[in-house]
Formats: structure tokens, sequence, C-alpha cells
């Protein structure tokens, strides 16, 4: 008599019906923020060459990208600011009539079921590309801080549903916290990019906000690629002060931390599939080396399992499509 396993997993394999019966984790288009990047004027689409189908766009070429991630399901978008000029201090950023302002409330107007997240940071708005005020070279802390929740608050004031403070400045979430709730915006939350790692792997970002650094770099304030046990300090400090969800990024590089966040907390873990990431898979299915959508969606895929609530992907509007067609 011929000996056979009686465990057989492939049983559940067979068909695809049986494979979406088991399947322990999903992948929901309303799990899925996209980044966008506004500039002044109209009619503006400014394509982003490290990431091709990414485009810096005036507020009306937004409003249509928008309007298609929103078609396809996707749940949020995250702003980002190019300003008309820049300074030491980055005062753009808190313009009522500045990009972001007017972003904001043209997806209000346009796309209220759509959830709007501002990025606080001056690295777009500043003429050192530094994220804060400057100290010599070095980035003042706690001289950043007002200008942050300056900034935080003038989103809010736009009509930004959660604000995300991404500068990696100590006590910032303190600060917006409580210029919010002095302010009147109580109900505004806030996405912390709480572990933010000094990555090589922001580079095409940098070309699409304009953000590179022309002196020192971020070493200073972004966590060092080499640490665990320090992430979840970092978490525990935002929550403390008022953070409603927290943030890992990048995300495929640190799926350990994601996991890692997810056990430690009870909050939702967003995680940010950054432009690095998005470019080195986009340039292998250029190459024919990749599968696009394939490689797309177990990318994301592999995020959630780790234990990410929402996803930052510049695949926001693609990858909701193609789970679409695929239903």
């Amino acid at each position: 008599m011929t000996r056979f396993p009686r465990s057989r997993p492939r049983r559940l394999r067979r068909t695809e019906a049986l494979r979406r019966l088991v399947r322990e984790t999903r992948l929901d288009a309303a799990q899925l923020v996209l980044p966008l990047f506004v500039r002044p004027g109209s009619r503006v689409r400014q394509p982003v060459e490290a990431m091709p189908g990414v485009a810096q766009t005036s507020v009306d070429e937004m409003l249509r990208d928008a309007e298609a991630a929103a078609r396809a399901g996707v749940g949020g978008v995250l702003l980002f600011g190019i300003p008309a000029r820049k300074d030491p201090t980055g005062s753009g950023a808190w313009d009522e009539k500045g990009p972001v302002a007017s972003a904001v409330r043209a997806l209000k107007r346009d796309l209220p079921d759509l959830v709007v997240i501002g990025d606080v940071c001056l690295c777009e708005y500043t003429d050192h590309g530094q994220c804060g005020v400057l100290e010599g070279e070095s980035v003042a802390n706690d001289e950043t801080l007002p200008l942050l929740a300056k900034m935080a608050l003038m989103q809010a004031s736009a009509g930004a549903d959660v604000v995300a403070p991404s500068d990696m400045m100590d006590g910032r979430v303190g600060a917006i916290r409580q210029a919010l709730d002095a302010g009147g915006h109580a109900a505004t939350a806030i996405l912390s990019y709480a572990v933010k790692y000094a990555s090589a792997f922001y580079g095409p970002f940098r070309e699409a906000a304009e953000s590179a650094p022309k002196v020192g770099d971020r070493r200073g304030y972004q966590m060092d690629p080499a640490n665990a046990r320090e992430a979840l300090r970092e978490v525990q400090l935002d929550l403390a002060e008022g953070a409603d969800m927290v943030m890992v990024k990048p995300a495929g590089p640190y799926l350990d931390i994601v996991a890692a966040v997810k056990r430690a907390t009870n909050q939702p873990v967003a995680a940010y599939q950054v432009s690095g990431e998005y470019a080195m898979i986009r340039a292998a299915v250029e190459r024919g080396w990749l599968d696009s959508e394939r490689a797309m969606l177990e990318s994301l895929l592999g995020i959630r399992r780790a234990g990410a609530d929402l996803i930052v992907t510049y695949f926001a509007t693609e990858a909701a499509n193609a789970l679409k067609s695929g239903d």
C-alpha cells in the first residue's frame, strides 16, 4: 500500500475559490492612500522623471487624479506642496492661499468623502531643504515646533481631515495637538511619521517635492536604519503626545518594524511605500523583469501582512483598479 501524508495543505490551494475562502490577509482599496504633489498655476502637469506615472500638478489637475483615485475606491490622499518661492523659515508652508490650502479646499468641496491628509514638514518650503529652521548647519528643534504647528493649523482650517507631521522633530506631535485644540480643531486627527528612517530610498521623492537638502543631511533627526528598539520608543512618545495613528517609513525594507509597532500598540499603523520602492518596481517592469500587476500587489500585500492598517503608495489608484477587476 502506498504511504502518503495525511496532511495535504495543497488541498486548499486547488482553486481560486478555495484560496479566497481561506485567505489570511486581505488588501482593500480603502486602505490605500495616494500621495499628490501640488504646485501653483493651472493646467500644470509636470512629470517626475524618476517616478514614471507621478507628476507635480496644479490644483485643477490634482483634482483629476484625486477623482480617479476616489472612483477606484482609494481611501485617501496625502498632499505635498511645492511653493512659488522658498525662504529660510519655509513661510510658504502656512500660506492660506498656497497650493496645499487650495487643494484641501477643492478636495473637500468636490470629493467630500475622500480622506484628505496634509503632510506637515518644512523641507519643501525652505530654501536650504532641511525640515526645520537652521542654527548654523543644524536644524533647531524647539524653534521649528511653532512653525510646524502653524502649518498644521492652516491645513486643519482649510478642511484637512488629518495632519501628518513627517519632520522627526522631538515634541512636534504635542505642539501640533495643542495648537489644533486651541484653534478649534480638536476633531482633526494626527498621523505621526513616528518611525522615519534616514533611508537611501527617498531619492526620487526629493525630485518630486524639490526638497533635496542643500546643507548637510537629515541623519541628525531621522532614525538610524540599524535601530529597532528605538522605533518603539518613538512610537510611544508620539502616542503619549496625542498621535491618533503612527507611521513607519519606508515600508518594504522595514517590515519587521511595521510588525513590531503593530504588536506594541492598539492604534492604527500606517506604512509608506516610498518613492525608491515604487521606482525600483517600475524600472524592473520597464525592463521586462517583473510582471507589473503581480509585483505591485504582492509588495502591498506584504506590507499589509506585516500589520499595516493603511498603506501610503504611489500605486494606490492602479492597485485599487487591479483589486476591483480581480473581484
